[in-house]
């Protein structure tokens, strides 16, 4: 009898153990069976997270060009309603050929307190302030804004409009903050249809370089639809031959941003910041042109001030002297070791935040520090447009263009009195 019962609690046992094994096994499956299928849904979401992104991508590609269509427009505003419709995950995904999540995702400011002037009923006097653009609106409401508005409080009888030269420019503004700036073609066509007789321009370009070029060639494409044109001269004048040429507006320019610097770093002149081993490197953009020499110029200026503590660099390395290595070599060699970095810019964008102030490695801040030569390197982001000696440089040129104006005409009828003089000899002679 017991050895029945015995035999029977271990089949029992036996039973029990089958079926827990069999349970387990069956658990086991299920969760494999759930973690394929999680790892399959992930991926799949993953998937369709890059292809949203993607699109948005191609959509900003298709209008980071330098040309408008017949569709800019419409491009303009399929990107931004692509973009606002991705996840926060999705947007960190894109990346294209120009595109990047800080196309849209990047806080530049309020575009609200920028002016487009875009505006109609111009009258018969119109000052078309020509800029290449900046995409930050903080820089575009300060510096470009602020020239224009130095100009429209100096000539309230000229209605002052405003033209960008960077079409890519135009489009990210357009997209982003819904802001509509005219290219070139679009504010001379403005003026030609508004009935403009007098137009002048006054380009905010540091030098006569190669937008300063483009700029000249479209207005000389319309001189015929307009009583009078004049082209007023960028903010450091003519270019001159050399490094040694410089003049007043070089060294207005010179005197300008090196009060604005050292007040900033906290000094009472550059004497004084010199005293505390402190230099200053003013950050240009740099160009292949033949205006590069400009750079050099405003080196010399800077020397005849007596500011030896002040350096002009450029981002493109042009010319190659005022690269950054080469830059850091000087500021090192007269023995200052604090640097303060500031772009020589109109405006404080791109350049002024990233290449000059960027915390990527081959950034200008990134490079000083990496030197070791320097105890601090400290960055001021502003553009030159917002300082108020420079806006009166702009006031001046304006001011030259309008009165060219007035000899134009005299010269004009200086002919036609001597055309019907001469017309008079004729008909006395016959």
């Amino acid at each position: 009898m017991k050895r029945k019962t015995m035999l029977a609690l271990m089949l029992a046992v036996s039973m029990t153990c089958s079926m827990g094994a069999a349970t387990t096994a069956m658990a086991a499956d299920e969760s494999a069976t759930e973690e394929n299928a999680d790892t399959a849904d992930t991926t799949e979401a993953s998937d369709e997270d890059q292809k949203a992104a993607d699109n948005v991508a191609d959509l900003i590609d298709k209008i980071y060009v330098q040309e408008r269509t017949d569709t800019t427009d419409e491009d303009c505003k399929a990107a931004k309603e692509a973009w606002d419709a991705l996840t926060d995950a999705q947007k960190e995904l894109v990346e294209g050929e120009n595109a990047d999540p800080d196309y849209f995702g990047r806080d530049t400011g309020d575009a609200s307190k920028d002016d487009p002037r875009n505006q109609d009923e111009i009258g018969e006097n119109e000052l078309l302030v020509v800029s290449f653009g900046t995409s930050f609106n903080d820089s575009r409401a300060e510096d470009v804004k602020g020239i224009e508005d130095a100009l429209a409080k100096a000539y309230p009888d000229w209605s002052v409009r405003r033209a960008f030269t960077a079409q890519i420019i135009i489009n990210h503004v357009e997209a982003r903050d819904s802001e509509n700036i005219d290219n070139m073609q679009q504010a001379l066509d403005r003026a030609v249809e508004n009935g403009v007789k007098n137009l002048v321009v006054q380009p905010t370009h540091l030098m006569h370089g190669a937008e300063y070029d483009e700029m000249t060639e479209a207005i000389n494409g319309y001189k015929d639809k307009f009583e009078s044109v004049a082209i007023a001269e960028p903010m450091l004048g003519e270019v001159g031959d050399d490094a040694t040429v410089i003049n007043d507006d070089k060294k207005a320019v010179a005197q300008a941003i090196t009060d604005e610097a050292y007040k900033e770093a906290g000094f009472d002149s550059m004497d004084a910041a010199a005293e505390a081993g402190t230099a200053f490197v003013f950050m240009g953009h740099g160009t292949s042109h033949t205006a590069n020499v400009t750079y050099d110029q405003m080196q010399t200026q800077m020397e005849d001030l007596g500011f030896k503590n002040a350096f002009i660099g450029t981002v493109e390395g042009k010319p190659e002297d005022t690269a950054c290595d080469k830059v850091i070599e000087k500021v090192k060699e007269a023995g200052y070791k604090n640097v303060v970095l500031r772009p020589l810019m109109v405006v404080a964008g791109d350049h002024a935040n990233n290449d000059m102030a960027g915390d990527d490695e081959d950034s200008w801040k990134s490079q000083f520090v990496a030197s070791g030569n320097f105890e601090n390197v400290d960055c001021q982001i502003e553009g030159l447009g917002r300082i108020e000696a420079v806006e009166q440089i702009y006031v001046d040129h304006t001011k030259a263009a309008i009165d060219s104006l007035g000899s134009s005409d005299e010269s004009a009828d200086s002919d036609a009195a001597a055309d019907t003089e001469a017309d008079s000899a004729e008909d006395s002679a016959e």
